[in-house]
């Protein structure tokens, strides 16, 4: 950027050197300076439909870019982000929000503004909650040091950040110009690095069956290949999260499936809770995806635990070593090398494929679904049967997955699919959504329409949240029905179609893959009682808990 550097072009000028290309967003009169500075930036701004939109569309660029923006007005527009800033925050997505407020001069010439709530500070106070760092670049003097130290904390948790500029500020002047770009924090304790490595090699030199299980961190921090070299070295078998799954290639001869509180299948809990070692990386503790905080294996101190929060190893902690440190150090470190176990069987499907004729099923659709996947395509599940059918397709290639599969926020795939194809032009998104999450956040597909993006989006139309439907049944859980497949009219682009046999699905399937240019919407009519394994894994581990709520 020309000329003297300015709060504004200076915030640009980082987010591009960090690796933005595209921010996501919707104008208001508080931002538009800071969008006529993104037209002259190399940054390109993509409108969304709406500014929750905006914030997925951001997180899923993010997981696959390393690191994504969005751009909205304040309040109004913040305060719209919040679900899909909370998301990226608990699943570890380096998301920058970017957002103006009110000027400064007009605040002492107007106490109460439009847009605000209670005062100036409350869109900043919201997400200090839900980043690692939220700050107001409101003097020139200081503005500099606070965006870096923000951008550091975004590079150092891979989690999201708040950058406000009130509109009067974004074209003044730097007055302690000249400060170089140092992202870096402070290393690791390199005496406390290696001592943890040191009780990693004791635990596992007295294992006889350790095992891993992976998490997204790993790809947060982009340290696959680290773990693939990990896994090699160690020869020791490996689970993935829910969250995690695609971080290792699923058809690896030492991965074991997608372990999880209430989805992981029941084969692959077992082998994972009887190991005598479990080396955890990159993974929080939920119920959903991952080791539940009473297992055997956290009491007994037979897990060793690194996040990018703390690295963790049997009851110690060790808050001074950086994540990405400690993995690189397990790759680098001698440790030693196991005999391979046998394997738990994942169950073969031996029934003869559905006949073309026969109404489609998510056992079929899930099926053949299977077959299709390329190193080209990408599956983005939403929430419900999407993510729960979905957990038990074979990803063949690395980052070929996305879902929020921890904070399973519904309305997060269809906005995920246009900020992953801009992340990634050359993977072809396979949206995987329910009616009702589609109902939430379908209008993005009219901004795929508009930058010429075509994911192919399978529309699981069962008529209500089928979720719920499974764990307490109730009207309360019904949606209207849409005539989905005519969506692609209402937008002007697009293909869409009304697929109610498994030949037609395969049929339509087949066209769409083959239709690159195109924006591909399959309205699947399913039975409302269709369930898929997973959704019956979850639902009733989920049902036992709900039945201790009954008055």
């Amino acid at each position: 950027m020309k000329g003297q550097a300015t709060i504004g072009s200076t915030v640009l000028d980082r987010l591009h050197r960090l690796g933005v290309r595209h921010i996501f967003g919707i104008p208001g009169d508080y931002v538009l300076s800071l969008y006529q500075l993104i037209e002259a930036s190399p940054i390109k701004h993509i409108g969304t439909t709406r500014e929750d939109c905006a914030g997925f569309a951001a997180d899923a660029y993010a997981r696959i870019n390393g690191i994504g923006a969005a751009c909205v007005t304040y309040c109004v527009g913040g305060l719209n982000t919040v679900n899909a800033i909370a998301c990226a925050y608990a699943e570890r997505s380096p998301v920058v929000l970017l957002t103006g407020s009110p000027g400064l001069s007009e605040r002492t010439r107007t106490p109460y503004l439009h847009h605000m709530v209670r005062d100036f500070s409350t869109q900043r106070e919201v997400f200090e909650r839900m980043t690692v760092a939220a700050v107001t670049l409101d003097d020139p003097l200081t503005a500099e040091r606070e965006m870096n130290r923000a951008f550091a904390a975004l590079l150092r948790y891979r989690r999201p950040i708040y950058l406000e500029i009130p509109r009067d500020m974004v074209h003044t002047p730097l007055t302690a110009g000249g400060r170089p770009l140092c992202l870096e924090d402070a290393p690791s304790d390199p005496a406390a690095l290696e001592e943890a490595l040191g009780e990693v090699r004791t635990m596992l030199a007295a294992a006889k069956r350790p095992a891993m299980l992976v998490g997204a961190e790993v790809g947060r921090f982009g340290l696959q290949d680290d773990l693939g070299r990990l896994v090699e070295r160690l020869h020791i078998p490996i689970a993935s999260t829910l969250l995690g799954k695609s971080i290792i290639r699923e058809d690896h001869p030492l991965y074991v499936g997608v372990y999880g509180g209430l989805i992981g299948r029941e084969e692959v809990q077992q082998f994972i809770n009887d190991s005598d070692c479990l080396l955890i990386l990159g993974s929080i503790l939920s119920d959903v995806e991952d080791l539940d905080a009473s297992s055997p294996l956290l009491s007994e101190g037979r897990t060793i635990h690194a996040t990018a929060d703390r690295v963790a190893i049997k009851h110690h902690r060790y808050e001074s070593i950086k994540f990405q440190d400690f993995v690189q150090g397990l790759v680098h470190t001698p440790l030693p090398s196991f005999p391979l176990r046998t394997m738990p069987v994942r169950s073969v499907i031996t029934e003869a494929a559905p006949p073309a004729d026969s109404s489609v099923t998510l056992k079929g659709l899930f099926r053949h679904l299977d077959t299709v996947l390329t190193d080209k395509t990408l599956i983005i599940a939403d929430v419900g049967e999407s993510l729960f059918a979905a957990a038990d397709l074979r990803v063949r290639h690395r980052f070929e997955f996305l879902s929020p599969a921890y904070y399973t926020s519904m309305g997060f795939a269809v906005p995920a699919a246009l900020g992953a194809s801009f992340a990634d032009p050359t993977l072809r998104p396979i949206v995987l959504v329910g009616d009702g999450a589609f109902q939430m956040t379908g209008t993005e597909l009219a901004s795929c329409v508009r930058y010429g993006q075509a994911p192919i989006v399978v529309l699981l139309n069962n008529r209500g949240y089928s979720t719920e439907r499974e764990i307490l049944e109730g009207p309360f859980n019904d949606v209207h029905e849409w005539q989905y497949d005519r969506i692609c009219d209402l937008i002007g682009g697009g293909v869409g179609s009304r697929v109610r046999t498994q030949g037609e699905f395969e049929q339509r399937l087949a066209a769409a893959l083959a239709d690159p240019g195109r924006l591909h919407v399959l309205n699947v009519l399913l039975d409302p009682a269709d369930r898929s394994p997973g959704m019956i894994r979850l639902a009733r581990r989920l049902g036992k808990k709900l039945s201790t709520d009954k008055p």
